[in-house]
């Protein structure tokens, strides 16, 4: 690590280990910041933004027709930002049939897991180291990794650098284990404190300092941008968990890490909340976009239901390919309730409307995606 780029941070400090090294130490949040118009009309854009995409989760006849879809666009790209090549598509049928298209689609199912656990422990505990290591264990259960202690902070050193690189050749080096814990703490009372600032600074701070303490051996970069929907959705400035911003983060991956990079080396802490904002006010809409095709779809694929004066159960079958847009006909039968005579009947019934296509090719355990709603999900999207 070239300490040269950090002796002077004032957001930190570098300490030499105990095995010579050095590395760095964030200091306590919150930072001193300086708001000028720039970061002020920012903050402004990004809060309209959500506040249209929360508002559209709350009049929503059924919401989850969105959050199942869009939390696994999340995990697909949040993984990619690792270096995954699972694609949405790879997901969707994986979950449909356990069949794997490429070996990493585990980590990226893990990360739905972890989203919906964690989402769903919301309800029992804060936001906490506890419930940290809780997400990491579902995290990292039985995937690459799994070796570095799933549900447990590190008990060494690690660093952040080029592939292959050794200690002495990282970009970054996180706090030693004692000062790490020391970090982990006060981030904890960080997270349980009044801070008088926004939601949306808070998480832009709180992502940062997961990301520089880098607690866990492995799975830093999908628990950190896991926290930043849980934490909105914990302070109610999210209704429902819609907002993700991997994408942003994938697109601009360099910028990205330069500037988790440059707040610690030069305290640029105003450059990373602005690049923050940019992505939940650019997500958010991206959002809204998304939503809104996907009930132009439904709406369309209704439209064509009642044309063709479709069974009730091809009917309700429209509903569930919105949200599982690679189902098989056991998925259909669990859900509609209907026997798998009824189930291969609705299904057949939207492959001839134009809704569903086969996409394994085999002559058993088939299953069936609808092209346009993964293309919604996972396509451009012109902005409104």
């Amino acid at each position: 690590m070239d300490t040269a780029l950090f002796k002077k941070s004032p957001s930190g400090k570098l300490v030499r280990a105990t095995g010579g090294y050095w590395a760095f130490v964030p200091g306590s949040l919150p930072p001193k910041l300086e708001w000028d118009g720039a970061l002020v009309t920012a903050m402004s854009k990004a809060d309209i933004a959500l506040g249209t995409l929360s508002g559209l989760g709350e009049t929503l006849p059924n919401p989850h027709l969105l959050i199942y879809p869009f939390i696994r666009r999340e995990a697909v790209l949040s993984s990619r930002i690792e270096g995954t090549q699972s694609s949405l598509s790879d997901l969707l049928l994986f979950e449909a049939t356990q069949v794997e298209k490429r070996g990493d689609v585990r980590e990226v199912q893990n990360y739905v897991s972890a989203m919906e656990y964690g989402l769903k422990r919301l309800n029992e505990l804060p936001l906490s180291l506890r419930f940290i290591r809780e997400l990491h264990s579902v995290l990292m259960e039985g995937v690459r990794g799994q070796h570095s202690t799933p549900g447990e902070f590190r008990q060494s050193q690690n660093w952040i650098g080029s592939h292959g690189a050794v200690l002495n050749e990282a970009t970054y080096v996180p706090p030693p284990v004692p000062e790490m814990q020391e970090c982990l703490n006060q981030m904890e009372k960080f997270l349980h404190s009044e801070t008088g600032l926004p939601t949306l600074v808070e998480a832009a701070l709180v992502h940062y300092q997961f990301e520089a303490i880098h607690p866990f051996l492995d799975g830093n970069g999908r628990i950190g941008r896991l926290l930043v929907t849980l934490l909105l959705c914990q302070r109610n400035v999210l209704s429902k968990p819609l907002l993700y911003l991997s994408a942003f983060f994938e697109q601009h991956r360099q910028e990205y890490y330069d500037l988790l990079l440059k707040v610690s080396s030069t305290g640029a802490w105003r450059d990373w909340i602005e690049f923050f904002l940019s992505a939940v006010t650019e997500q958010s809409g991206d959002a809204v976009s998304r939503s809104r095709r996907l009930q132009e779809l439904q709406h369309g694929y209704m439209q064509l239901a009642m044309e063709n004066r479709l069974a009730p159960t091809a009917v309700q079958l429209v509903e569930l390919v919105l949200m599982k847009p690679v189902l098989n006909s056991k998925t259909v039968q669990e859900h509609l309730k209907v026997t798998p005579q009824g189930a291969r009947k609705a299904i057949k019934a939207l492959v001839e409307a134009g809704v569903l296509t086969e996409v394994t090719g085999r002559k058993r355990d088939k299953a069936y995606a609808a092209k346009e709603v993964i293309k919604a999900l996972d396509g451009e999207i012109a902005p409104e």
